[in-house]
């Protein structure tokens, strides 16, 4: 059992930034790759970015390349996605999920764990 618990989201004027938390407790953290994922009104939830185990290797979807980046803290438990230049359109639940196979991808069906998400909105 893994239980995840965002921070961080809240209303940022676009152009501007945000650091989304993730904490992880209940299994060792540095074996389970993450992944952030968001979902907009009226869309279906979507990849953002994902983490390996122990942070060498990431992934992002191509919208946000060069203006977000996952890191993790294996010490603190914890995942994070710092969100730079930020636009309008990355208005959205942000959710973090862990897969338990600890290798990372961009399906949502091979996340095993997610938590309740948190709102980001970009004003224009």
């Amino acid at each position: 059992q893994v239980e995840l618990v965002e921070s961080g989201g809240g209303l940022v004027q676009a152009g501007g930034s945000l650091r989304l938390s993730c904490a992880a407790s209940g299994r060792t953290f540095n074996s389970v790759a993450m992944g952030w994922f968001r979902q907009a009104p009226g869309k279906e939830r979507e990849f953002v970015a994902a983490i390996s185990p122990r942070g060498s290797t990431t992934r992002y979807t191509d919208s946000v390349k060069g203006r977000f980046t996952i890191s993790r803290d294996n010490a603190k438990n914890t995942v994070y996605l710092q969100m730079n230049s930020l636009k309008p359109e990355d208005t959205a639940v942000y959710y973090c999920a862990a897969d338990l196979e600890s290798f990372i991808t961009s399906m949502e069906r091979n996340y095993d764990y997610w938590g309740q998400g948190t709102q980001v909105t970009v004003s224009s």
